[in-house]
């Protein structure tokens, strides 16, 4: 009989104490994140997704990433059905400056914590912006672009100046650094006329027909500028500024002397962690530099192990 008592009795504290265990695991339930990027789909944002996704895997947290291309909604469509959501925290990449601030004050009066990525707003209650110093980009740039130039010489700065705060960041930045070292620029806003890039460089040519260099805003840009050079047979050294995973296999093959690249998986990753400091109420600093990397043949390699490592799952 007592024997019988004693195995109810370990029962009932086994029982009781799985049952605690499930409340506990319950009542501590994942931080629950959402990101709002841009777009997913192009090798940039690709890198950052990584960063983001492996961050929520490590912490444990329930996380989900949207954009406008796996969405077929605006991105002030996608924050209005997120803030319904009520997320622990929100992290956001906006694609146009100022638009989005009064909806980010909304999750601001529910007490959501908004961490910019990649792009920056001017916006006081923002809790922290992870992303490159694009000015610093863009004096990186122009240190590249004049150590293959003379004082004296041209070099062209083209992108989407007027349109896009980042691209116009870096263009400042390479102007400073370059014409500091006594080189002329040509800055060539490619929202202010509506020129293909094929019609800016002949245009320019043509009255600089001994231009020692181009920097491109965005590497897409620059691609396409040195597609443009090659088969205008000019041999024409060009600088680009994201790292995306055709601009590193071209300095890998030696087509490409050296460009500048972004940490987007950093990014990514940096921000799911800073996210989680804000939702548990600890100091998140107010801006945050992922930094940049200076790519050439030396360490085109590694680059490209790691690119291929954190997006072999895409």
């Amino acid at each position: 009989m007592r024997k019988k008592w004693f195995i109810i009795l370990v029962c009932i504290v086994f029982f009781g104490g799985l049952l605690s265990y499930i409340i506990k695991e319950m009542n501590q339930k994942k931080p629950k994140i959402v990101v709002v990027l841009k777009e997913t789909k192009t090798d940039y944002w690709r890198m950052m997704i990584a960063g983001l996704e492996n961050a929520f895997t490590n912490y444990e947290v329930e996380g989900k990433v949207l954009a406008m291309d796996n969405t077929n909604e605006t991105q002030l469509v996608i924050l209005k059905q997120v803030l319904e959501e009520k997320p622990d925290a929100l992290i956001f990449s906006p694609d146009h400056p100022k638009a989005f601030i009064p909806i980010l004050k909304e999750y601001k009066r529910n007490n959501i914590p908004v961490l910019l990525v990649d792009t920056n707003l001017e916006w006081l209650d923002k809790t922290s912006f992870i992303g490159t110093n694009n000015i610093a980009l863009g004096k990186k740039a122009g240190e590249l672009l004049s150590s293959m130039a003379q004082p004296n010489d041209k070099i062209l700065l083209m992108g989407w100046k007027s349109n896009d705060i980042v691209i116009g960041d870096r263009i400042e930045g390479a102007n400073e650094t370059l014409n500091n070292a006594g080189i002329h620029t040509i800055i060539e806003d490619q929202s202010e006329h509506g020129e293909k890039i094929e019609q800016i460089l002949t245009r320019v040519l043509q009255t600089n027909p001994k231009l020692k260099g181009i920097f491109a805003g965005d590497d897409i840009t620059a691609l396409k500028v040195m597609k443009i050079l090659q088969e205008k047979k000019l041999e024409i050294p060009v600088v680009g500024a994201d790292g995306i995973i055709k601009m590193v296999e071209l300095i890998e093959k030696g087509t490409l002397k050296s460009t500048i690249a972004q940490n987007p998986y950093d990014m990514g990753y940096i921000s799911v962690e800073n996210a989680l400091k804000a939702i548990d109420g600890k100091k998140v600093n107010k801006e945050i530099d992922s930094n940049v990397d200076i790519i050439t043949r030396d360490n085109a390699k590694s680059k490209m192990s790691f690119i291929e490592k954190i997006t072999q799952n895409e």
